[in-house]
């Protein structure tokens, strides 16, 4: 019996060649494959980076700044691995408890969280709802140790040890923002050698209240000598404060206190700081109570700036004694601030050197108090009036009119009525649905 195979004969049979497809971008190296993912647009990376793990782990060398919300991506050491050259963390929002069950995003100017209705009490956020102390130092322990070139980091209920960590560490530190900080909380940055940029968030109205006093402005003006830009928010503090870091910190050029509670007398502290050159003052129901006799006030004869922005200026005895330290100020601007009548706006007039003014949103002001007032500013070179209600032009002055000429910059436009008015004349809008609504 004989069997015959089903098979054809092998020399019947071209014989084909075996191809293997071969990955070209495979025989780049890392360096070149990182150089050409460099060039691509940012909106390209989440799709690059999804191809395969070594696209993935190149693209994670790329990153530099990342905004957390899980701790966990910080103790499992995934962030480490994952993103090995981050020079940028933000870790507020990661160190807050999740909620099981959020129903409600807060969104504020200092941070964005998730809630649910257990969190609606007097605070939203309280000691009991952030990580830890523990927790939070060993994940800024894992941070630091993994992040040494890390240049700008955000923190909220941070205690010495883990600042101290990340000071030991990360010797290039140069932008710190504090959350929910106490005094003696700040003596574990001192060590931050190389810091210019602190933003200290003490207490948050309805949000967390932590207590920023004179010991922690003193501690924190002899650690961080470097500092070039400070940001105070909530904090209470007085005359002692501030002369402190005025005396300590005399690369200081740019301060600014957002809903201070200082005591009294902290405005005359303000000639120590030899350097300064912006001050700018944001949400202060209160600028200065009792700040003393003129005599003893002093003056800060470098700055330049000043800023005030949703502020209480109500009190003239305050304002005037803010406008004496800082007569010598080429710049000010006042936006949204309550009370700015006038007579108020008048004190102004002791800063004769200033160069540019911009007014918006200040509805008390008329023309008659401007006009009063920029006639005495020989120096005027830019005016910028915006949405203020009360001044009409039609009450322009001739004299302010020729003064507007010559100006090498003006932005007029005060009277946001007049001008939707001026704008929705043609289209019949405002006239009770005359145009739009007929009888038949």
């Amino acid at each position: 019996m004989q069997f015959q195979s089903l098979s054809p004969r092998n020399d019947t049979v071209p014989r084909k060649s075996l191809v293997i497809a071969i990955d070209p971008f495979s025989l780049l190296s890392d360096q070149l494959l990182l150089y050409i993912f460099s060039k691509l647009p940012y909106s390209y990376h989440s799709t690059t980076s999804l191809v395969c793990k070594r696209w993935m782990h190149l693209h994670g060398r790329l990153v530099q700044s990342v905004k957390l919300l899980d701790w966990d991506f910080v103790e499992s050491g995934r962030l480490i691995r994952r993103f090995p050259n981050l020079t940028d963390i933000d870790l507020v929002r990661a160190c807050v408890r999740l909620p099981y069950n959020p129903v409600i995003l807060l969104s504020h100017k200092f941070l964005s969280i998730q809630l649910d209705s257990r969190f609606l009490g007097d605070r939203f956020v309280s000691g009991d709802d952030l990580l830890p102390h523990d927790v939070i130092d060993e994940g800024l322990r894992i941070v630091a140790e993994g992040c040494p070139n890390l240049r700008k980091i955000g923190l909220i209920g941070a205690s010495e040890k883990g600042l101290s960590s990340v000071a030991a560490e990360c010797l290039t530190l140069q932008e710190l923002e504090l959350h929910y900080c106490t005094d003696l909380s700040l003596r574990g940055i001192s060590g931050c050698q190389n810091l210019q940029i602190l933003k200290l968030i003490g207490s948050v109205r309805e949000l967390y209240n932590s207590v920023i006093s004179d010991i922690g402005l003193t501690i924190l003006a002899q650690g961080c000598r470097r500092l070039v830009k400070l940001e105070l928010c909530g904090c209470e503090g007085s005359y002692d404060g501030i002369k402190a870091i005025g005396q300590c910190c005399q690369m200081l050029e740019e301060l600014t206190l957002c809903d201070h509670r200082m005591d009294g007398g902290w405005l005359s502290a303000l000639s120590f700081c030899g350097n300064l050159k912006t001050l700018k003052l944001q949400s202060c129901q209160s600028i200065g109570a009792n700040p003393g006799s003129d005599e003893h006030l002093g003056s800060c004869p470098t700055l330049e700036t000043l800023h005030l922005q949703q502020c209480q200026m109500r009190d003239k005895k305050s304002i005037r004694a803010l406008f004496l330290v800082c007569e010598a100020v080429r710049e000010l601007v006042l936006h949204d601030c309550w009370g700015l009548e006038d007579e108020t706006f008048g004190i102004a007039s002791i800063c004769r050197r200033l160069k540019s003014l911009s007014v918006e949103g200040c509805s008390l002001l008329t023309v008659e108090g401007l006009d009063s007032v920029v006639h005495s500013w020989k120096e005027l070179q830019r005016l910028k009036v915006v949405s203020c209600n009360n001044i009409k032009d039609s009450e322009v002055t001739p004299a302010l009119a020729t003064l507007f000429s010559i100006l090498k910059e003006l932005k007029w436009r005060p009277d946001s009525r007049s001008l939707l008015s001026s704008s929705l004349a043609e289209t019949g809008m405002g006239k009770k649905g005359g145009k739009f609504f007929k009888r038949a």
